[in-house]
């Protein structure tokens, strides 16, 4: 009972980041970080593990609107990026989001720290996905979604780049199977490649996942995101 307890406040505290992370990109302002109890609720364990599953998307509005965090909220990521590095033996979607964490982080903390911008890092393997199906490539991509954002160059973003095809099938495929997460994800890196075919109807589409996941703030942060890209003309 106690495991399943924890693991829906955990639920209910990734909820409440990701409402606050469509305020801030319905809006343009700061994210607030107040899933927690404010940012001091989030310095405990509870609250970084909640950042943890939010990912580098935590500070997205800041990345898309080249704008500087509040100096608590990047204090709590980082805190996050120490906290839990990826162990040998984590799935590689694990080890690319820690990575797109890292990397957010470098940018953002840079111009604030003083710090040299410097490499987060060697980009991990993404060989997993040479020869994925469809599906499952699908799949992993919503899972990293914190990864399509404009400009962004890694191995992950060019196997998106490639299979753009592929990508819109598998956006299909969830909406038909009543998934907005994964449709959600998969529209937002839909958003950012060239090929996707017209006939798809991707923003129709976008909005009928948002209509039909409504209740799930997560499905709206990968909507809102699609949208503000789509809206800045962004390329991949």
């Amino acid at each position: 009972m106690e495991q399943s307890g924890t693991s829906a406040l955990l639920r209910g505290a990734v909820q409440d980041l990701a409402s606050d992370v469509v305020s801030a990109l319905r809006g343009g302002d700061h994210v607030r970080v107040s899933g927690t109890g404010g940012v001091d609720g989030l310095a405990g364990g509870l609250g970084l593990a909640a950042v943890r599953v939010m990912g580098a998307d935590l500070l997205l509005p800041h990345i898309l609107s080249h704008t500087a965090p509040a100096p608590e909220a990047l204090t709590v990521f980082r805190q996050t990026v120490e906290t839990f590095p990826p162990r040998a033996d984590a799935a590689p979607t694990v080890v690319w989001s820690h990575w797109a964490m890292s990397r957010t982080l470098r940018r953002l903390d840079a111009p604030l720290t003083g710090s040299p911008a410097g490499d987060e890092g060697a980009e991990p393997d993404a060989g997993w996905l040479d020869g994925a199906t469809w599906q499952f490539l699908t799949h992993q991509l919503a899972v990293l979604a914190p990864l399509a954002v404009p400009g962004e160059d890694c191995a992950v973003a060019r196997a998106a780049r490639r299979r753009p095809v592929d990508v819109a099938r598998g956006f299909v495929r969830a909406v038909r199977r009543r998934d907005w997460q994964q449709a959600a994800g998969a529209g937002r890196w839909l958003t950012l490649l060239d090929g996707v075919p017209e006939e798809l109807g991707l923003e129709t589409g976008l909005d009928f996942v948002e209509l039909m996941g409504d209740s799930d703030p997560r499905v709206a942060l990968q909507v809102e995101a699609a949208r503000a890209m789509r809206w800045a003309g962004a390329v991949v």
